[in-house]
């Protein structure tokens, strides 16, 4: 069972892949984790990495490419995987079909004044990096991480300019993988026109995940 979700900034794709994983005993795959732990291992593939994310630039899709290539061929995955983040690009869609088949592709379809609601409202703790949200998961004191005491800041790109610039480009940069996926009838949409509970979009995943199952 091979799975991508596929969903634009502050879209959830972190969580729903995490649920997927724990639900479905498949390995949740998040190019920046493997990106992390090549460069903390200071595989040659890492070095390649860090020099890359060092200068505040996208690694190349080769690059990417590789490393995920490295990760779905390791054990834990003959029984499937749920990719979180790739392929973020045309190019890494070819080249994930020579790797493996998908199954199921989900399409986070959230509103853009759902993102920028979520990520408006996003603020993040300063010392370990735990995230909380405003209106959905406030801290219990303004300002101040619940878990360390740390001062709790809003990142520059969660502005809502910076916000709506964010999506026009991703929608430029993934409408023409969907439309890849769609021609192979193997994409399934989740749609949020507004903010609906994680456990109300599960049901529909689950719904998806059972006709392949």
């Amino acid at each position: 069972m091979n799975i991508t979700i596929i969903g634009p900034p502050g879209g959830g794709k972190g969580t729903y892949s995490t649920r997927i994983s724990d639900k479905y005993g498949i390995p949740h795959i998040a190019t920046g984790d493997i990106f992390r732990s090549e460069v903390d291992e200071q595989s040659e593939l890492g070095k390649k990495i860090e020099k890359y994310l060092e200068k505040g630039e996208l690694v190349p899709d080769e690059i990417v490419n590789k490393v995920v290539r490295k990760r779905i061929s390791e054990p834990d995955c003959k029984k499937g995987f749920v990719l979180d983040g790739y392929p973020r690009t045309f190019p890494q869609a070819k080249a994930l079909e020579e790797m493996a088949e998908l199954d199921l592709v989900i399409n986070l379809d959230v509103s853009e004044e759902v993102i920028i609601e979520r990520l408006s409202n996003r603020r993040i703790c300063k010392s370990c990096g735990k995230i909380y949200n405003l209106k959905s998961l406030p801290p219990e004191k303004e300002g101040v991480c619940d878990q360390c005491g740390g001062e709790l800041y809003q990142r520059p790109d969660d502005e809502p300019e910076v916000i709506r610039n964010r999506l026009k480009e991703y929608k430029k940069r993934t409408q023409p993988i969907i439309d890849f996926y769609r021609e192979k009838g193997i994409v399934e949409d989740i749609v949020f026109k507004e903010e609906r509970p994680i456990e109300d979009a599960m049901k529909d995943i689950h719904a998806a995940i059972g006709k392949i199952n």
